[in-house]
């Protein structure tokens, strides 16, 4: 997990007017490189799910912007400012878990439940 080769991104849909993060369960979530291969399967998640929206705002990403090239698409940072901070806020509590546990596990499987439990904390106002 610590090798640059195996980095891997979080990758999830955020209610911009709630700000719950609808990847809690990872139901929402993907797990991969920054490639349009993980933006694809983000898209193909959400849909599989029956979830609607009638906008998506994203970066300049370029695997968003092929991914998502028929919806209504909203690109720019002046679109992700809700997100961005979110980020900043899933960052700390993930970072907290991490320092807390003196012996936090290498595993995978042990960090994906860290952000479960981040995850939950935000959704239900814990923070």
């Amino acid at each position: 997990m610590g090798k640059k080769q195996n980095k891997v991104w979080l990758i999830y849909a955020y209610h911009r007017d709630t700000g719950e993060i609808a990847a809690s369960n990872r139901r929402f979530a993907v797990w991969g490189k920054r490639d349009l291969k993980t933006a694809l399967k983000l898209k193909k998640r959400i849909k599989g799910r029956g979830i609607t929206y009638d906008r998506i705002a994203t970066d300049d990403w370029n695997s968003f912007l092929i991914a998502f090239a028929e919806d209504c698409h909203d690109v720019g940072k002046e679109h992700t400012i809700g997100i961005e901070g979110n980020n900043c806020r899933l960052r700390h509590r993930v970072r907290r878990a991490f320092r807390l546990t003196c012996c936090f596990s290498k595993k995978l499987y042990n960090r994906l439940k860290a952000f479960d439990m981040a995850f939950f904390y935000i959704n239900y106002g814990f923070v």
